[in-house]
Parts: C-alpha cells; sequence; structure tokens
C-alpha cells in the first residue's frame, strides 16, 4: 500500500512539474517572440547605418508564400521551411522587410562577426577558390612499400554542429591503433561555415552546398575512390547525402548520434526542428538549442557578444582556470558566424530531415554497410533515431551504449569507439 502510495505522488509531481515548466516557458518564449521582432528592426536600421544597406532576414510573411510557390516549382528545394514558418505571434506585425537581398550578401566581414586572423584567415586564398580545411593523418611511411600497388583506403571524418575537425583529431586520432595507421589515410574535414573552413556570407548553407564543398575539398584531390565515412551528430546528415551521391565508392558509413526525424505530416522540416529544439524551458540544453534556433537576430545578438569577442572570453576562461591550452570544444564553440551557423542549423539539420529517407533508400539498394552508434541518455537527438534507421535500412547495425550522452558517446570512451570502428573497417575489407 506504501507503494502505490510513493507511486502515486511520483507521478503527481511528475505531471505538476510538467504544468509548470509548460506554463513558464510558453510566457518565456512569447515574451522572446516580441523581443526577437524588437531585434529585427534593431538590426534593419544598424545594418544599413554601417554597412549601407540591410542584409535581409526570414521575418516577413511575404516571402513565406514565395517560398510556397518555390516549392510547388522545385520539388527538391534545399532551403527548409524552418527558416520562414517558424512560429512567432508578433511575425509580420508592423516588421515587415524585404529579404530579397539575401542570397546578393557580399564575401566581406560583417561588423557583427569576428574579423581576426584566425577567423577570416580562408579569405587570404590568392586563387580565390574556395576549400575546406583538412587535417590528413597519411599513411605511415613503414609500411609504404608493402603499400605500392594496392588500391588506397580512406577514412572520413565529418563532425557536427558548432565542432571542428579537432573533435575527431583530439579524440579517436591518437587513440586508433598501428595496425590501422599503416592500413588507412584519415582526413578529418572542417565542414562549410565551420572551424577553418570558409565562411561566405553569400551562402545559403544547404546539404547541397555542403557535400560540393566536401567533393572539391576532398574526394576530388584526394582522388577518393574508395572510402568510409565516420559522423557525429548534425554531421551525420551531411554524410548520409555524400554517401547516397558516392554510393558505388563508399565502403561503410558510421552514424554517431544521428539526427534522424521521421513524420507522418507533410512538412518534416518543421517537425523536426520541434524536436531537436522544442520551445522549453527545460533541460537547459534544450533551451539554449531552442533559443538559437528559433530567433533569428536574438540569436545573432549572442554571436555578437560571444563569438565576435571569442578572444577576449579565451582570455577569461585561461585566467579562471590557469590553464593556457583550453579545451577543444570550448575554442570550436564560437568558430563559425551567425549567418553559417544559422542557415546550417535549418537547411541541413531540419531542411536535410526530408532527403534523409531518400538517402538510406539509396544506400539500402547500394548495399553500403552501415553502423548506428547512440546513447541512452542523449537529450539531443531523438532516442528512436537508431532503430529508425533500422527499420529503414534491416542490415543496418544499431548499438546503444548505456550512459552515453550527445558528447559522452565519444569524449571518454575514445578506446571503446576506436575498437569498434577498427572491427567495422578490418570486417570488410
Amino acid at each position: 500500500m506504501q507503494k502505490i502510495s510513493v507511486n502515486f505522488s511520483q507521478k503527481w509531481l511528475q505531471i505538476l512539474s510538467e504544468i509548470l515548466i509548460s506554463s513558464a516557458s510558453a510566457v518565456v518564449f512569447l515574451f522572446l517572440d516580441l523581443l526577437d521582432a524588437i531585434f529585427c528592426v534593431f538590426f534593419k536600421l544598424i545594418d544599413e547605418f554601417i554597412e549601407g544597406k540591410s542584409s535581409g532576414c526570414y521575418c516577413s510573411i511575404e516571402n513565406e508564400e514565395e517560398e510556397e510557390e518555390e516549392e510547388k516549382s522545385d520539388s527538391d528545394n534545399e532551403l527548409s521551411n524552418t527558416l520562414y514558418k517558424r512560429r512567432n505571434l508578433f511575425r509580420g506585425i508592423g516588421f515587415r522587410r524585404n529579404v530579397t537581398s539575401r542570397r546578393k550578401l557580399n564575401e566581406n566581414v560583417r561588423w557583427s562577426d569576428c574579423s581576426c586572423e584566425n577567423c577570416v584567415s580562408w579569405m587570404s586564398n590568392i586563387a580565390g577558390e574556395l576549400k575546406l580545411h583538412v587535417v590528413v593523418k597519411e599513411i605511415h611511411q613503414v609500411n609504404l612499400e608493402d603499400f605500392k600497388g594496392k588500391r588506397a583506403e580512406n577514412i572520413v571524418f565529418l563532425h557536427g554542429f558548432l565542432s571542428s575537425s579537432t573533435f575527431w583529431t583530439e579524440t579517436i586520432f591518437p587513440y586508433l591503433s598501428e595496425d590501422t595507421m599503416q592500413k588507412y589515410r584519415l582526413l578529418a574535414v572542417d565542414l562549410l561555415g565551420f572551424g577553418k573552413s570558409p565562411k561566405p556570407n553569400n551562402c545559403l548553407y544547404t546539404v547541397k552546398d555542403h557535400v560540393e564543398m566536401i567533393e572539391s575539398s576532398v574526394i576530388q584531390p584526394f582522388e577518393l575512390n574508395s572510402f568510409h565515412i565516420v559522423a557525429h551528430s548534425m554531421g551525420c546528415v551531411v554524410a548520409l547525402a555524400l554517401a547516397a551521391k558516392h554510393s558505388h565508392s563508399v565502403r561503410s558509413i558510421t552514424l554517431i548520434a544521428p539526427p534522424y526525424v521521421t513524420s507522418t505530416k507533410e512538412d518534416v522540416s518543421l517537425t523536426a526542428l520541434n524536436r531537436l529544439a522544442a520551445r522549453r524551458l527545460w533541460p537547459p540544453l534544450l533551451f539554449g538549442s531552442s533559443f538559437m534556433s528559433w530567433y533569428e537576430h536574438l540569436g545573432r545578438c549572442v554571436c555578437y557578444i560571444i563569438c565576435k569577442n571569442h578572444r577576449v572570453w579565451e582570455g577569461i576562461l585561461k585566467l579562471l582556470t590557469w590553464n593556457r591550452n583550453l579545451h577543444f570544444m570550448a575554442i570550436d564553440l564560437t568558430r563559425h558566424t551567425h549567418h553559417s551557423a544559422w542557415h546550417t542549423m535549418h537547411n541541413v539539420l531540419c531542411g536535410g530531415a526530408k532527403f534523409m529517407d531518400k538517402y538510406l533508400e539509396t544506400l539500402n539498394i547500394a548495399k553500403v554497410k552501415i553502423n548506428v552508434i547512440q546513447g541512452s541518455r542523449d537529450q539531443v537527438v531523438p532516442m528512436e533515431s537508431g532503430n529508425n534507421i533500422k527499420m529503414k535500412v534491416p542490415n543496418a547495425e544499431v548499438k546503444i551504449v548505456d550512459n552515453a550522452d550527445h558528447t559522452s558517446i565519444v569524449i571518454g570512451r575514445e578506446r571503446e569507439l576506436c575498437n569498434d570502428l577498427e572491427k567495422l573497417w578490418g570486417s570488410i575489407c
């Protein structure tokens, strides 16, 4: 009887806490809706004052209608509906503006972006051709003589959102066995808009843009006729698109914490936004994701404070921690512009959701080996992602790691992950 009473009390506490969180979330996000609309006007004025013209945004109702017409004429539209159809009570009420200029932004550094040497190094390319930053770990010299005449095996690593190639070079690369280093060439890529790669303002950072940049910076220059792919989080969407396009060359693809969202509704992009960045105050990580994903102008404010002044914040962290070498994740967090992060979030994580089934179907037909690894405590991507992928591709292998979250699925269990990867690559070879 006492056990029943305890369970009853816990159930009511959960219901009460859910009501409180939902009510508080509704009030807070209503205020943020209004605040974002106000900052829409603020940035319009200050952009015109500093740059001579406003950059445009996605606040206008007229452009929702324009986008719907574009969708009707192009079923494979790469732009996500979430750019226009994010719920906001104050959208279009006295704050309408023309956004056609968003496709004509120049490549100059904006006043709200950082212009330090590290952040704009990609603009110093004399040839003017944009290339991604790629960290290459070549096959060990000791094995080159034995390797002559054999087809090279390559591993391409793609990082997640607000990260860079250091996610792999600092975690996986040091833990791979000597035998693996003598057989495979490792290539860790900074995706377009992140790390040391280009961050052009005249790009919409669609899945197609990311894939084409990987092709021109990695696939073609390194002549990758045969390769495996390892991807984490957002990188999984780009990885599936790349693998589907090069299904004849891809030997295997490992998806770590993939953001795979399914929906019976027609607009899966909006479903993805509501699943990956629900408008809730709790947990804090979810609130941060929703704040930066739903509010274009408030997000730009945060990027101005944090990313533009990243050297100041890094200096403060070094003083507080008495450590000259900050953790790579703290550094990667600011290595983007608001324009690149905003469009990648919507056009890849949300917009890419509508192409995921097509990618998986292509890989299933090509019999490409798919390996999914996910943590049991992942609060970022849906827990059912792995099982949904297996339903789509029956031969896919899914591994759920106990007590691992979105980040600790890699960091903290590097040796175990390397063992899993080496077994997969070895079994295919």
